[in-house]
């Protein structure tokens, strides 16, 4: 099957080539262009194999979120001239996920079944179940690591540490619930539960501004509203638009990230589901059709339409 695995431009005016577990990213002077390819990662590990359409959905997903919380908050984006490519504003990134929970779900649940019940500065009441609504959304930050797995932090440490100051991790936090919120209403009218979110944040000219991705199912989870209080009722796991059933995957094959453990086998039919449930979240949540692009000469197709664009804008 086909994927897009990595790119190597020469782009004008690059700086700089910057490969992520999923994007690659080149600087510009002003600029920074982001290439979402089919790479698909889990535990903080880049899996073996590609993923069909996974940065076409991605891309395309975040772009159209994007546009629709401007009015919340600054955020990066200036165009999107390739279906796997978007191009926007240089920021400072800030070493923050913001992570916010509607439900006890995915690392959460794994956190509390272990009997922590206190995360990230939060403290869970007892008796939930996993999947259970909380009783209002909580942000549990991670510090993004350079290399390896990004750590739980609470407000009090990131103070401490001197991460950000007190005014910017405020108007994160403001625009984490804002962001969150209107997640949930996209998401309610399409049949869907945002479960849980990740935003993250960079600074531009000193402005809070929101960068990377956001509500695709690589940051977000969803469950199906229709079933969702059925199952719960009757003890029954939710089935979710997310990449959580990837990791769901490798967990029941014995693979949590860790250094000892070995990657399963990704069959073909593993890849084919995993880029179904891709396109199926694309659709229920957009209200759109996936159109899936050519992979026929796919490279050149995007560089070359970065090229005209830049070329454009020159």
């Amino acid at each position: 099957m086909q994927g897009i695995t990595q790119t190597n431009f020469q782009l004008p005016g690059q700086l700089s080539h910057y490969k992520g577990k999923v994007r690659e990213v080149y600087s510009l002077s002003e600029n920074v262009v982001m290439i979402a390819s089919d790479r698909i990662s889990a535990f903080d590990v880049i899996l073996p194999r590609p993923i069909p359409y996974k940065g076409q959905v991605l891309n395309q997903i975040a772009a159209k979120f994007l546009r629709e919380t401007e009015n919340i908050c600054p955020n990066w984006l200036l165009s999107t001239p390739d279906p796997n490519v978007a191009i926007g504003i240089k920021c400072e990134p800030i070493r923050i996920e913001m992570v916010i929970r509607g439900y006890l779900a995915g690392h959460a649940w794994r956190t509390y079944k272990s009997g922590t019940k206190m995360l990230c500065g939060i403290e869970l009441p007892e008796g939930l179940r996993e999947n259970d609504k909380l009783p209002t959304p909580i942000i549990t930050p991670a510090s993004k690591a350079e290399e390896g797995h990004d750590e739980d932090i609470s407000r009090e440490a990131i103070l401490y540490k001197k991460l950000v100051s007190a005014d910017v991790y405020d108007l994160m936090e403001k625009y984490t619930y804002q962001l969150f919120q209107r997640g949930t209403e996209i998401a309610e009218k399409q049949g869907l539960i945002l479960v849980d979110s990740k935003y993250e944040f960079g600074l531009h000219n000193g402005v809070v501004t929101l960068i990377d991705e956001i509500h695709t199912p690589d940051s977000s989870r969803y469950f199906y509203s229709e079933k969702y209080a059925e199952n719960q009722k009757n003890g029954i796991g939710q089935r979710h638009l997310s990449k959580e059933f990837v990791r769901e995957w490798l967990i029941e094959n014995n693979f949590m990230g860790h250094v000892d453990q070995q990657i399963p086998l990704m069959t073909d039919e593993v890849v084919e589901s995993i880029s179904k449930r891709y396109i199926e979240l694309y659709e229920r949540l957009t209200g759109d059709q996936f159109i899936k692009r050519s992979y026929e000469n796919v490279l050149l197709e995007i560089e070359t339409n970065i090229k005209n664009h830049l070329m454009k804008d020159a």
